[in-house]
């Protein structure tokens, strides 16, 4: 062991019956140190973490944490031991308030009753040490934004004070904004003494945040060594075995008349009457900032919440109500930000979560040809490069960018002509991303147009061919991609413009 390291991992190794998750990995960390997890879907990053979080218990190999073997018994040790977890998906309890998700398990008392006031305010210090303490403490989690949600985990993750805290994708929801005020929340951390684990698909993160690496692939570790002086292109070539050229590739097409006009859209209390218009063939991104509007108003266009007025024209359309149905019948798809809870179904097969939407292409008089069906479902797996057994599998065994693949898939399967996408990529590594890009442009190249939400500035600049900005819940500004830089997003995003 490093005598400077605070967790020492050695020749880890964990199976799942004979699936081979991890072979000997090696991980070090020092106090104080910043050190990037980085690998694609399915390399065993998420089987190393539940390690170290206790969740899991290795196979192979040792642990060490501050010069004593580590072994936790659970989650719970983990976290008496000083070692933290803040997870890609949300694990708190939606029908309980912001304050009571903090301090679930970590409540203030005085002779045996909870002191109200005193746990109030360890909620509130929390959230105010990463730029949310406006958040209202009694309001219950399931009312806020996924994004906001997250906000929260990390806040109760933090009260903890942990010696060593694992971050699992900890942007993938959150806005360029919130992401700074995260590194800086992180830049205290490390000023601090504390060791973070980061996990992202965001490279440029890694670079930025990070004082060395380690990418595992195929569930061994590829390389390991110092961030200062590596290259993204390097870490793509150690995470895939080979190069990514060119993450944004640029499809040529034509844009046609418009297939979707949205006139003065609204629903209270977050989205503002919003009007855009879309055409054949166009990709138009919307950005802004968490709780801006964007995931209110694409909600609104497929129906599924009630907008309290406006319009919603879909051009060419069969008839349809202001429904998911009908819109599912005017040939919108959508695809949800909230894939664990409105996206999938997690105890079903890839099969029938692909194809769900229009079962009755593989049967007659009811009867569902499985066959068909697998086949289909095999198609997508192979296009998409799903790591699973088959489809057969069930869809909450897979990782999350492998799900998040999965409910593409459906839309491409249905086939939708309007495609409206929440955070396609959340959570997906850098090779996936470049597969969905390339898919996404040759949908519009072929006619299919495309609404896309994402917080990710440089996909919607090196995707779109028009970009909304959302602020305050209004559409304040639609205008050609090349009229926009990150920083004119941004100025656009906060109101500043």
């Amino acid at each position: 062991m490093n005598p400077g390291a605070r967790l020492c991992l050695r020749g880890i190794s964990k199976s799942f019956g004979a699936t081979r998750a991890l072979t000997s990995v090696s991980l070090e960390v020092a106090a104080g140190e910043v050190h990037a997890l980085i690998g694609e879907n399915g390399a065993g990053k998420s089987t190393l973490l539940k390690i170290l979080s206790g969740a899991h218990a290795p196979d192979e190999g040792t642990m060490d944490f501050e010069g004593v073997p580590y072994r936790p018994d659970g989650p719970s040790g983990a976290r008496r031991s000083g070692v933290a977890m803040i997870y890609q998906e949300v694990t708190l309890a939606p029908h309980l308030s912001v304050r009571e998700n903090i301090l679930l398990g970590s409540e203030s008392s005085r002779l045996g009753w909870i002191d109200a006031a005193e746990s109030a305010r360890r909620a509130q210090g929390a959230l105010a040490g990463l730029g949310y303490g406006h958040l209202p403490l009694d309001r219950a989690l399931g009312g806020f934004s996924l994004a906001e949600q997250q906000v929260v985990e990390i806040a109760r993750a933090l009260l903890l004070e942990p010696r060593v805290l694992i971050m699992d994708e900890p942007t993938s929801s959150l806005t360029k904004s919130d992401t700074e005020k995260l590194f800086e929340v992180i830049a205290r951390l490390r000023g601090q003494g504390v060791s973070i684990i980061y996990v992202s698909h965001f490279l440029e993160e890694c670079l930025r945040v990070c004082d060395r690496y380690t990418v595992l692939k195929d569930g061994e570790t590829a390389g390991a060594g110092e961030m200062k002086g590596a290259r993204i292109e390097g870490l793509i070539a150690l995470m895939t075995g080979r190069p990514v050229a060119d993450l944004y590739p640029r499809v040529s097409r034509r844009i046609g008349e418009a297939v979707l006009e949205v006139k003065a859209l609204a629903r209270a209390p977050r989205l503002r009457p919003s009007s855009f218009r879309l055409r054949e063939g166009e990709i138009l991104g919307l950005a802004g900032l968490i709780g801006a509007g964007r995931t209110d108003l694409v909600r609104a266009i497929f129906g599924l919440d009630k907008a309290d007025g406006g319009e919603v024209a879909v051009v060419g359309g069969a008839p349809g109500s202001a429904t998911p149905r009908g819109r599912w019948r005017q040939g919108l798809g959508f695809l949800s930000e909230n894939r664990k809870e409105e996206g999938l179904l997690l105890n079903r097969p890839i099969a029938d979560n692909m194809t769900m939407t229009k079962l009755g292409a593989f049967g007659r008089m009811g009867w569902i040809s499985r066959r068909r069906q697998s086949a289909a479902a095999a198609r997508w797996v192979g296009e998409l490069s799903v790591k699973c057994r088959g489809a057969g599998q069930a869809v909450g065994e897979l990782s999350g960018g492998n799900q998040q693949k999965v409910a593409f898939a459906r839309l491409l399967e249905h086939p939708a002509r309007i495609l409206i996408l929440d955070e396609p990529t959340r959570g997906i590594d850098v090779g996936s991303k470049a597969q969905i890009y390339e898919i996404i442009g040759r949908l519009a190249a072929a006619g299919k147009s495309v609404v896309l939400v994402s917080s990710y500035l440089p996909e919607l600049l090196g995707l779109c061919d028009t970009i909304g900005v959302m602020h305050r819940g209004e559409l304040a500004a639609v205008r050609p991609r090349n009229e926009w830089s990150e920083q004119e997003l941004l100025k656009a995003a906060v109101g500043s413009e």
